[in-house]
This record gives structure tokens, C-alpha cells and sequence, in this order.
């Protein structure tokens, strides 16, 4: 398993309520969420290349055509 980077995060109470809602609603920790959510906006903005290897496709992952 890769090496995992641990750092604090503050957020504003209504942020974190909201992940906190999003994780839930996706089965996910807070954690987890905050990953998917900064991967997402890195793949989005062209500056994280792919997915992890052996993630399942997430919604908006599919191609038209």
C-alpha cells in the first residue's frame, strides 16, 4: 500500500457538515470524501493523470460517443 500523507485541515462548520453529508450519502468517511473531491477537481483541471489503479469508474468517468 502506498505511503499516505497526514496533514490538519481546517474547515469552516458548514463545509465540513456538508462532506460530512456527502461521505455519508456515498458510504464514504470524511476522509475519504475530501480525497475524492480534491482527486476530482485534479483530474478536472488536467493535473493528475488517470484514476488509481483498480478504482471502479465514477460517475461522469464515461465517455460519450
Amino acid at each position: 500500500m502506498p505511503e499516505r500523507k497526514t496533514f490538519l485541515l481546517r474547515l469552516s462548520p458548514e463545509v465540513f457538515e456538508e462532506i460530512q453529508r456527502m461521505a455519508s450519502d456515498e458510504l464514504r468517511s470524511v476522509n475519504a470524501q475530501i480525497e475524492y473531491l480534491l482527486r476530482d477537481a485534479l483530474l478536472r483541471r488536467g493535473r493528475l493523470r488517470g484514476g488509481r489503479a483498480g478504482s471502479s469508474p465514477q460517475p461522469g468517468d464515461e465517455k460519450e460517443g
